[in-house]
């Protein structure tokens, strides 16, 4: 943060970035595509299993995308984020689209492994870009979000305005130390929404309908959820920023003693200036008084 950014008396704290580990959800996809092309290298190249079937290029690129959209379906569905298959979709598409270009049908049990690898190490590029561009900045007064490649985005958060803070890690992440802080504010910036089905019904119109006489539907559910962006997202060290934030969050919130205070000292402003208010108006009661008097002796008799 430069220093024209600053406010008054403000001091920055730390400045933060997520840890090299903390995208490992986006790295596992890359290091999937690394396994699945050395796998599939292997298999039609220096292995037996499939015989004369190596030289069918129709049956190794089927053989090819089902590693790839099977392994996609499986990711969302345990992610609950389609936009995995899709991703493995487009990898596929556009290997297929190379592959009919350059004319590698014969060679395509040749290209299709290095093809695989390269985009996996493309996405590790990738992640390690979209990593960088997140920077969190902790000082004495509030805590700012900032992050993007292309398009910049940014957070404010004063501490007198978090009302929460959520704070978790995971089983990489208590061993290299690091994990990801949620502050939630006053208004529900940080919470996100998850629907808690209470079992496989179908809507029809908007009515919920039966299947096997089982009643079909859901709730909403608030849980703490915010993007890359706008959550201390895989910090390091983790225990020592999630003391720190607390600290600051603490010295900022007002106690009831303190609210009785402030609105006893409120009261007594407003007494104040009521006082003030009669003492002049008094005064200038006084003052017309007395030119009034003066007035009537300065005013010659007839």
């Amino acid at each position: 943060m430069k220093n024209d950014e600053l406010l008054k008396n403000e001091k920055v704290e730390k400045v933060l970035s997520p840890h090299p580990l903390s995208f490992m959800g986006y790295q596992a996809l890359s290091i999937y595509l690394i396994i699945w092309g050395i796998v599939f290298g292997w298999v039609v190249n220096y292995s037996d299993m499939l015989g004369d079937l190596t030289k069918n290029f129709w049956f190794l690129l089927a053989i090819w995308a089902a590693g790839l959209l099977i392994a996609g379906i499986i990711a969302s569905l345990i992610t609950v984020r389609w936009s995995i298959f899709f991703l493995y979709l487009s990898i596929f598409g556009s290997g297929m689209v190379l592959t009919f270009w350059l004319g590698l049908q014969d060679n395509f049990g040749v290209f299709a492994p290095f093809y695989t690898v390269f985009m996996s190490i493309a996405g590790f590029l990738a992640v390690e870009v979209y990593r960088r561009s997140h920077k969190y900045i902790i000082s004495n007064q509030r805590i700012s979000f900032r992050g993007g490649i292309l398009t910049k985005r940014e957070r404010t958060l004063r501490y007198d305005k978090i009302s929460d803070i959520n704070a978790k890690q995971s089983i990489i992440g208590q061993i290299f130390g690091f994990g990801t802080i949620t502050p939630i504010s006053q208004s529900g910036f940080g919470l996100g929404t998850d629907t808690a089905q209470a079992a496989g019904g179908v809507m029809l119109g908007e009515k919920k309908a039966k299947i096997f006489g089982i009643f079909g539907g859901g709730r909403e559910v608030q849980t703490p959820r915010a993007r890359s962006y706008y959550e201390l997202h895989g910090i390091y060290p983790y225990k020592e920023i999630k003391k720190l934030v607390e600290t600051m969050v603490q010295g900022n919130v007002i106690t009831p003693y303190q609210k009785e205070q402030v609105a006893f000292q409120k009261e007594q402003v407003d007494i104040q200036k009521q006082m003030r208010d009669l003492l002049k108006m008094q005064s200038d009661t006084n003052v017309e008084e007395e030119e009034e008097v003066e007035n009537k002796e300065k005013k010659p008799e007839k």
